[in-house]
């Protein structure tokens, strides 16, 4: 042991000591072996040296151990021949021994370069060899990231909880978070410091709202995170509205007439609180400032601001009173009533409108200056008996907003002339009405009805009054009383009506006249209250209108003309009733109305009926009567047919074919007959509107035959033409026979014969 560490003892040592290093550095005999410990901290990614001593060892060799492994690796070793790196050193980051040092430096420090690392280093001494351990710990600490904010509601609703959280992608811990926060004005404090990164609120308010950041710090370095709008949601609060100009009275606040009044709401919310305004819970405007420009008397009342929350659904109303002060309109308004049952009248004034109400008070008759004073309305009571006709009274009114004084005046008049009375029956006469009326005068008179007995009817009122009572007959010939009562008038005036059931009566009950004339019914009403209308009803029992066709009908005050126009026997004749009914009674007469017809006209007998030619268009006709009375005219008819003699009707229909004849004419001609039909005809007499009996049924007869000497002739001539003709024809052939021999041979000669 004495050569040192170049000879042979050296290596002999170096060879013992690679065996226990590799199993463990187990040392035998501690008392010949230094052993040091230390902690060395390095920060990822940067460089990190790792001391084995102060002095450089003669040999040495650095080993690595994993956290939680029990084996150590060898990393480097140097012999006295130089440093030698193993494979490990490699995956422990940019390893590298110091240049005369034994200490290794890593640059760009993994991660994974965290372990305990072990330089065993001899020492040749002149007191022998010396063995070192240095087991140097290194710690791998990464800095912290930017850390960044996690909420769990960014809009929470104030009361609500929520978290926050400072989240981090790296950082070798401890870690230590600090809690910024930056409110409206920019200021910046700390809201919370602590190890945790998470931070619990159990019911957030309004004033946690502003931008939030969290600082992360480790012993390598520290981070700020960007900051985040935490967004409390809260409100409305109860809104607060205030009015310029300012004025509070004990029931609210106060303005003049025709002032700007400017109305402000404000509501602490988030969001924003929607802003509507009520007048009288009637909606009027939406914004937070509500401007009435020239406000008026009519805009007093509740107004109210509506805060409304949209996000949270949620809202908050407060109401204000608005009084606008303003004078009354116009002039007081004066009047007179009836009082004391209508012996006394009372003045009335009124002044209304006004805030504050006015003052009122009554000059005039008796001394009356300053009596009846108050507010608003005043009124006063004038005995009547006292009271002469045309008094006039007189009402002052003030108010504090007017520079002067105002007034109304009343005249006490009673009504002129007599109470006016009339009945009448309403539709169908189902109700009665008795009206009665004494109109003017001031107060109004009070009008009331009684029976003839003196019974009340009704009730009583002023001006007008109207009794209505249920038709009935028993009222008929009963009279009814309107009496007055007036505070002016000192005795009672009254109106009579008596009730009557209508009479009726006619000059002629029976009437008769000639079927085709008009006719005249009349009737008279003689007693009839109250008025009505007289109704005609025909002899079918159907009420008469006035249709100018069959019926006119004119009326007067007290008769009515019923004109019956072209009468006929069969629908006219028959009895007629002339009706008239009012609300007491009825009554109704007849009136017999007889129609009667024309003589029947003489028989008419056809003398002669005959086509006037051959083309059987035009057609004579001629006949005779039997007598030469009741006749005003003829008609002729025609009927097709198929005989050529027709002595009866056979039932086909009949044309007239001339309507009006003269009465005097006793023969006619009929143009435009269709020459292939045949036809039968007929005559019949007629007087007015009575027809006489047909005349035989004729057909016509052909006219007679003029054309035989015309075609005897013809024939004559026709045969005395041919004679002619063939006499030419045998001369001409008897003359040219030689010059035609080879062209002609007679029938009979041999040549033809070949």
């Amino acid at each position: 042991m004495g050569y040192g560490l170049a000879g042979a003892p050296y290596f002999c040592l170096t060879i013992c000591l690679l065996p226990v290093f590799l199993q463990g550095l187990e040392i035998l005999d501690p008392g010949e072996v230094v052993y040091v410990r230390t902690v060395t901290k390095g920060v990822v990614g940067r460089s990190v040296m790792l001391e084995c001593g102060t002095t450089l060892p003669d040999i040495y060799i650095w080993g690595f151990t994993l956290p939680g492994d029990d084996h150590i690796r060898a990393v480097v070793y140097n012999f006295g021949k130089g440093p030698k790196l193993q494979k490990l050193a490699t995956s422990l980051g940019e390893l590298s021994v110091i240049s005369d040092s034994s200490s290794l430096l890593i640059d760009r420090l993994p991660l994974f370069a965290q372990g305990l690392y072990t330089c065993q280093a001899l020492y040749d001494t002149n007191e022998g060899a010396l063995v070192y351990y240095y087991y140097v710990r290194l710690l791998v600490l990464v800095p912290v990231t930017k850390p960044y904010i996690l909420l769990s509601d960014s809009s929470p609703v104030e009361g609500t909880p929520m978290w926050m959280r400072c989240r981090l992608e790296n950082g070798t811990g401890p870690i230590h978070y600090i809690w910024e926060r930056e409110n409206f004005n920019g200021v910046i404090s700390e809201f919370n410091v602590g190890n945790i990164s998470l931070m619990n609120i159990t019911g957030v308010t309004r004033n946690h709202t502003g931008w939030y950041r969290c600082l992360a710090r480790n012993e390598v370095n520290q981070q700020r995170s960007d900051r985040i709008w935490l967004d409390i949601i809260f409100g409305p609060d109860s809104p607060h509205i205030d009015i310029t100009p300012y004025s509070v009275t004990e029931r609210g606040f106060s303005a003049l007439e025709r002032e700007t009044v400017v109305l402000l709401c404000k509501a602490s919310s988030n969001p924003p609180s929607l802003y509507v305004w009520f007048y009288n819970n009637s909606q009027v405007y939406i914004g937070p400032q509500f401007t009435i420009t020239k406000i008026l008397r009519m805009h007093t009342g509740y107004y109210s601001c509506l805060a409304q929350n949209t996000y949270l659904n949620t809202r908050s109303k407060t109401t204000i009173t608005l009084t606008v002060y303003y004078p009354p309109d116009g002039s007081p308004t004066c009047n007179i009533f009836p009082g004391n049952n209508y012996t006394d009248l009372a003045l009335w004034c009124s002044w209304m409108g006004g805030h504050p109400q006015a003052s009122l008070y009554w000059t005039g008759a008796d001394d009356l200056s300053g009596q009846g004073q108050s507010q608003t309305n005043a009124t006063l009571m004038q005995p009547g008996s006292k009271t002469t006709d045309g008094s006039t009274f007189t009402c002052h009114g003030s108010h504090v907003t007017l520079n002067s004084s105002a007034s109304c005046n009343v005249t006490a008049l009673p009504p002129p002339g007599d109470p006016q009375c009339s009945a009448y029956a309403t539709r169908n006469n189902e109700y009665l009405m008795l009206s009665c009326s004494w109109e003017g005068g001031t107060p109004r008179a009070l009008l009331s009805w009684v029976a003839s007995n003196g019974a009340p009817q009704g009730s009583s009122e002023e001006n007008a009054n109207i009794l209505v009572l249920r038709s009935s007959a028993t009222y008929s010939g009963k009279a009814f009383v309107c009496t007055t009562k007036h505070p002016l008038s000192p005795v009672n005036k009254r109106c009579i009506l008596k009730l009557e059931a209508p009479v009726l009566v006619t000059q002629r009950s029976i009437v008769s006249v000639y079927e085709g004339s008009d006719v005249q019914l009349t009737c008279v009403l003689r007693a009839n209250y109250p008025a009505t209308e007289i109704t005609w009803y025909n002899n079918l029992r159907h009420m008469v209108w006035d249709t100018p066709r069959k019926y006119q009908l004119h009326n007067e005050a007290a008769w009515s003309n019923l004109t019956v126009r072209e009468t006929d026997g069969m629908q006219d004749s028959g009895q007629y009733w002339c009706s008239a009914t009012n609300a007491v009674g009825g009554a109704e007469i007849p009136i017999t109305l007889y129609v009667r017809k024309y003589p029947v006209p003489p028989n008419v007998t056809i003398s002669k009926i005959v086509y006037n030619s051959r083309k059987r268009t035009e057609v004579d006709l001629e006949w005779t009567t039997a007598t030469a009375g009741h006749l005003t005219g003829f008609f002729m008819e025609r009927q097709r047919t198929l005989a050529a003699e027709v002595k009866v009707d056979s039932g086909l229909p009949w044309q007239k074919v001339v309507a009006d004849l003269a009465p005097e004419l006793r023969s006619h001609t009929l143009r435009g007959q269709d020459p292939a039909t045949l036809y039968a005809f007929r005559i019949t007499a007629v007087n007015h509107r009575t027809v006489g009996h047909p005349s035989e049924v004729r057909t016509p007869a052909d006219p007679p035959f003029t054309a035989y000497p015309a075609v005897i002739g013809a024939a004559i001539g026709g045969m005395l033409l041919a004679t002619i003709l063939t006499v030419l024809l045998f001369l001409y052939i008897v003359r040219n026979r030689n010059n035609n021999r080879r062209e002609y041979h007679p029938p009979w000669s041999s040549a033809a014969r070949h």
